[in-house]
């Protein structure tokens, strides 16, 4: 991750093993607080999901109000999301917001940087993996607004699909988190992860799409990568 100092993160901890949970229902977050330390680095707050009742956590918060195209649910407006995200800063360690929202959520990125909350720039496709010089323009558009991270989930048909994340990780300076999705999503993220992917998501109730791992699942596979 990037230098800047980020709140409630150890940042030199924050490795290709690195697992983050999905907290997107009362299932899961109650699956959340049964968790054991070690179990998951960081635990993604979905307010698309769950609104703005977040609680206390030993386990950092990476917080997001997903947009609707981009797999986020209950139709929430830009103006509703940029509020629940502004009233979420002061209990996340990490925003993330999608690169198609930027330009409307000038105010978040102000207040996160000057609360010390990271910012994740993301970006998902559930039907494709876009072709190169396209993911080079979400880098691009991930560094000029200043991101700590940018996260990338695309649906992976074929090995070229896998190929183009794991070229893109290669090369890319800025800290990626790079997961497939679909028919090679499971076997993707594992080698994205061990080819540096900073964070890596897992479910906790449930996948809510394919190709995703359980978290402790996930955590045990990262785990056997490092032996």
């Amino acid at each position: 991750m990037s230098k800047r100092q980020i709140k409630s993160i150890p940042i030199a901890g924050l490795t290709s093993t690195a697992v983050v949970g999905i907290v997107d229902s009362p299932a899961a977050f109650r699956a959340a607080a049964r968790l054991r330390r070690g179990e998951v680095d960081l635990l993604e707050w979905r307010a698309d999901f769950l609104g703005t009742g977040i609680v206390k956590s030993k386990i950092p918060w990476i917080v997001t109000a997903r947009h609707p195209a981009e797999g986020g649910q209950n139709a929430m407006s830009a103006h509703a999301r940029r509020e629940a995200l502004l009233e979420l800063l002061p209990a996340t360690a990490l925003v993330d917001i999608e690169i198609r929202s930027l330009s409307g959520m000038a105010r978040v990125l102000s207040e996160a940087r000057k609360a010390g909350v990271g910012i994740i720039t993301s970006f998902h496709d559930f039907q494709k993996t876009p072709p190169a010089s396209r993911l080079e323009d979400l880098v691009k558009k991930a560094s000029d607004a200043g991101a700590d991270v940018l996260k990338i989930a695309t649906r992976t048909d074929s090995p070229g699909d896998v190929a183009r994340l794991l070229d893109l990780l290669e090369k890319t300076p800025l800290p990626l988190a790079v997961m497939g999705m679909g028919p090679l999503g499971m076997a993707s993220r594992v080698m994205l992860a061990a080819a540096g992917s900073v964070l890596n998501y897992g479910w906790l109730h449930q996948p809510n799409v394919t190709g995703q791992w359980s978290a402790k699942e996930l955590r045990g596979v990262l785990t056997a990568l490092r032996t």
